[in-house]
């Protein structure tokens, strides 16, 4: 049984532990921060990473260092940054993979719940349905009619298995009873090629790259995985609009930081990040890519987990997608 002396003693210390948690962010940062991008340098993740990392630096006087741990399908970034300190001196960026990867592989070095206090929803990118211009295919009815008619003549590329783009694919095939081939290839270049190259004829991505072959009139999309329309594409339709509830899905750059950050760093990195986020040039920097500006709440980040993590497993699992 606790004596009065016990009991005050645990509040003295908590109030300890409380007073040191409120002097360290006071003083955060006072030294370098890394921010962890687990994918190869170039990407949208990593992208935003960057300038946003620029724009710490610029606010807190302190080397923001990106490190890119690609592989995977971003597990090992990710791994690594659910085990380093819960100091706020370990920032982790994310694509969807962070959501889609509990259901794809059956063991990941993170919990999608537990491992991570999420910070903000810095940007998303609908994907889009495309075609090349040689198909007699004007929209996502045609694309199903012909497939239905002749399924072995048709495939459609991805930027690799597991990534959304590939899910997307996937549901659309499972939604409107398609014998769909999804090819996969090793990111959105070589996927967004093969179509333009007519290797493929329909493929499956985030919008940024294909965008200026849209603009071109070397491919053409067909529809987008968003809410709403885009500004960048406005004649192209939503898959919702063409009746297929449920296909929102987009490809986004999300802020992480260990499980344990002290609240208010959490706070002070979410300020932080908003602002570079509505800075000009990097608002002008994300239009120029096609992704749209969300900087989310940590709560709208964290239900937006357990959204997608419970949508895109689900789509693994009635697919009965295998990654060894």
């Amino acid at each position: 049984m606790k004596t009065i002396v016990d009991i005050a003693m645990a509040a003295m210390l908590a109030a300890c532990a409380l007073f040191a948690a409120h002097v360290s962010a006071q003083q955060y940062p006072s030294r370098p921060i890394r921010i962890i991008v687990p994918f190869p340098p170039i990407g949208p993740t990593d992208e935003v990473a960057r300038l946003v990392g620029h724009k710490l630096t610029e606010a807190w006087g302190q080397q923001v260092v990106i490190d890119n741990r690609s592989g995977a399908g971003g597990n090992i970034g990710m791994g690594i940054a659910a085990n380093a300190p819960a100091d706020g001196y370990t920032i982790l960026f994310v694509s969807s993979s962070f959501m889609v990867n509990p259901g794809l592989y059956k063991k990941i070095p993170y919990d999608p719940y537990k491992s991570f206090i999420p910070v903000s929803v810095l940007a998303a990118s609908p994907h889009v349905f495309f075609s090349h211009l040689s198909q007699p295919v004007k929209s996502i009815a045609e694309l199903i009619d012909v497939v239905k008619k002749d399924s072995k003549k048709y495939s459609i590329a991805s930027p690799g298995i597991g990534t959304v783009p590939h899910l997307s694919a996937i549901l659309l095939g499972l939604d409107a009873k398609l014998d769909l081939v999804v090819v996969p290839y090793a990111g959105g270049g070589p996927s967004l090629l093969a179509v333009v190259g007519n290797q493929v004829p329909f493929g499956c991505q985030a919008i940024p790259p294909v965008t200026p072959y849209i603009k071109a009139g070397r491919v053409r999309a067909l529809a987008l995985t968003s809410d709403k329309r885009s500004e960048i594409v406005p004649e192209v339709p939503t898959m919702a609009e063409l009746g297929f509830k449920g296909h929102e899905a987009d490809t986004i750059s999300g802020m992480l930081v260990p499980a344990g950050t002290p609240a208010a760093i959490v706070k002070k990195l979410h300020a932080e990040a908003v602002k570079a986020m509505m800075a000009t040039d990097v608002k002008s920097r994300i239009a120029d890519q096609g992704f749209n500006i969300v900087v989310s709440s940590p709560q709208e980040f964290t239900d937006k987990i357990k959204r997608d993590v419970a949508k895109w497993g689900k789509v693994v699992k009635d697919a009965n997608i295998v990654v060894n």
